[in-house]
């Protein structure tokens, strides 16, 4: 089972601040922890909005916005992946999560998707040759 920790953005991590050394250290304790215990898969910090852009559907037409984007608390600041073999593993890294903003901060957990929670297709097998979605473990 894959899930992803998704850290909610704030006022500094969207004005480009970068957190202080003690919050890099403790979030470098944290996923040494997750490597030595094997259920790391990924995890990074992502640039504030004003450096990206959204791509919205509507009505058969496509539109790109540049950022940035006003609704912090919709946005991502970073992201870990882990992959684990039960939700209660999954909750009890979570909950050792540190604090990952200078205040109050927050992540949001959710499971991912693998390919075998899908009906068999072909678009499925083109997945699975590609090496995406699936159970790594």
């Amino acid at each position: 089972m894959r899930f992803m920790f998704v850290v909610k953005a704030s006022k500094d991590s969207e004005a480009g601040v970068m957190p202080p050394a003690e919050m890099i250290s403790a979030m470098a304790d944290y996923h040494g922890e997750l490597a030595k215990a094997g259920v790391l898969l990924d995890g990074s910090g992502l640039q504030p909005s004003s450096k990206g852009w959204r791509i919205t559907w509507s009505d058969g037409k496509k539109t790109v916005t540049d950022g940035p984007f006003a609704e912090t608390k919709e946005l991502i600041a970073g992201y870990t992946i882990i992959q684990v073999k039960t939700r209660e593993e999954a909750m009890e890294w979570a909950n050792r999560f540190p604090n990952p903003q200078i205040e109050n901060g927050q992540i949001e957990v959710r499971q991912m998707f693998d390919l075998e929670d899908f009906e068999p297709s072909e678009g499925i097998e083109r997945f699975r040759e590609m090496g995406i979605a699936q159970d790594r473990k």
